[in-house]
């Protein structure tokens, strides 16, 4: 995925047009469709990634996102992984008054820590069958 399709499917999971986000940003229209052709300057793209709470690397990773990493899994690998999401999911909800930053969380932002999250459960559970010994995680 090139870093214009992924902003774009940034904008399509927050249900914001690549127009409405150039604006938000302050960037001349059309700024991002010309990143097809060649790269940004640094803070623009730490402003895209900032807005989506994702990182840099993230956005300019053009060969890995947590579908694709997903389906390189195992399908009880990918069970246990919605598993926790789940129940990373019920416990957000259940918070009284989920708070970031002394701020009350948006219904946004809480979304946002859950495509976080989501990746991190992903990444954690790679990594982990990359360096624990199939013996051990079977105890898991």
């Amino acid at each position: 995925m090139s870093l214009v399709q992924r902003i774009k499917h940034l904008c399509r999971h927050r249900k914001i047009s690549v127009a409405a986000l150039e604006r938000t940003l302050e960037f001349g229209n059309g700024t991002i469709r010309k990143w097809d052709n060649a790269y940004p300057s640094a803070d623009k793209l730490k402003k895209v990634a900032d807005y989506f709470g994702v990182t840099v690397d993230y956005l300019l990773n053009e060969n890995e996102d947590t579908e694709s990493i997903k389906s390189s899994l195992s399908s009880k690998d990918q069970k246990d992984i919605e598993k926790r999401m789940r129940e990373i999911k019920k416990e957000l909800e259940n918070a009284d008054g989920l708070m970031f930053s002394g701020e009350p969380m948006s219904e946004e932002a809480v979304e946002s820590l859950l495509s976080a999250m989501d990746y991190i459960v992903t990444q954690t559970k790679i990594i982990n069958k990359k360096y624990i010994p199939k013996k051990h995680r079977d105890k898991e």
